[in-house]
């Protein structure tokens, strides 16, 4: 069995390799939940969404994220009547919010309103939310605390970074079956996601990295930085913002106390020295997926390494 963690877009690509590579009954996917937010009354899972559309084939594959051919109906009309809608939401899209929320309400846990949607999606794939309790990722800026979306969508990620909390973080414990499926896991893969806001919040949830440190499976993280920068998104400015330079190696030093085995791009092979003084395997390929060929060639990458 291979379990996957995961963020976004940079760990959809991948997910998409590597199910033409292995039975989708044989993959368990821990996805972050840390960018999760309410609005207009609705629960928003954004990196469960992307995975989930990703499996399923009705992802936005231009964008990465939302549903491919949506209309924007609702969003126009929620905006006439002036309300904010700065975050995305198509009207397709709009129906899963909606069901999640409902299910919510009506007492059900996000693992299991995950694994419904799943389910209606066609995925045989097991999509884990990595925690069913609150749990909110904040960055700090010059002007105060503000939400990851609000920074990362709202805002386009201009304001300093001066910091990251994670809310919640205390008190949540994973999801049903996370500490199970890692325990029980011949593979385990960090997917190329932000190592600060996607896979640091999966680490964050009370006894994963314990779990990762004592399982017996073989892990593997493959780098989201090539030739010191972040192939999508803001890790550049988180790492900079906590003091970390902007590097694999940076990223390799967050998870080092769990891994056997670091995947680089050709670009960094100069960091290898580096990397495995830090006790770690370390593989060199193309990580860049631009294609689905690519997706399939990294993933094979994985899988051999």
């Amino acid at each position: 069995m291979i379990t996957a963690l995961a963020g976004g877009v940079g760990a959809a690509k991948f997910l998409t390799g590597l199910v033409k590579l292995v039975r989708q009954e044989d993959l368990t996917v821990i996805v972050n939940t840390g960018d999760d937010i309410e609005l207009h009354g609705l629960h928003i899972s954004p990196d469960i969404d992307i995975v989930t559309y990703t499996l399923a084939g009705i992802v936005d594959e231009e964008k990465g994220w939302g549903i491919n051919g949506d209309t924007l109906h609702c969003l126009q009309s929620l905006k006439n009547l002036g309300q904010e809608t700065w975050f995305t939401l198509g009207d397709r899209d709009l129906a899963t919010h909606i069901f999640r929320t409902a299910m919510l309400k009506k007492g059900k846990r996000l693992s299991e309103v995950t694994a419904e949607i799943s389910h209606a999606l066609g995925i045989k794939v097991a999509v884990l939310p990595m925690t069913n309790d609150p749990f909110e990722t904040r960055i700090i800026t010059a002007q105060g605390s503000i939400h990851f979306q609000e920074y990362l969508v709202k805002r386009g990620a201009i304001d300093e970074v001066r910091g990251v909390e994670f809310l919640g973080a205390d008190h949540a414990k994973p999801a049903d079956g996370v500490i199970e499926t890692l325990m029980d896991s011949e593979l385990i893969v960090v997917c190329p996601s932000n190592p600060i806001v996607s896979i640091g919040t999966i680490l964050a949830v009370n006894g994963v990295r314990k779990a990762l440190q004592e399982t017996e499976a073989r892990k593997l993280a493959v780098s989201p930085i090539v030739a010191g920068a972040p192939l999508k998104g803001p890790a550049d400015k988180l790492l900079r913002g906590l003091g970390l330079e902007v590097s694999a190696f940076s990223v390799a030093k967050c998870f080092a106390d769990f891994l056997d085995a670091f995947v680089i791009d050709a670009a960094d092979a100069s960091e290898r020295g580096r990397l495995e003084e830090l006790g770690l395997e370390v593989k060199v390929t193309n990580t860049i997926m631009r294609s689905l060929d690519d997706k399939v060639s990294l993933a094979k990458a994985v899988l051999e390494g």
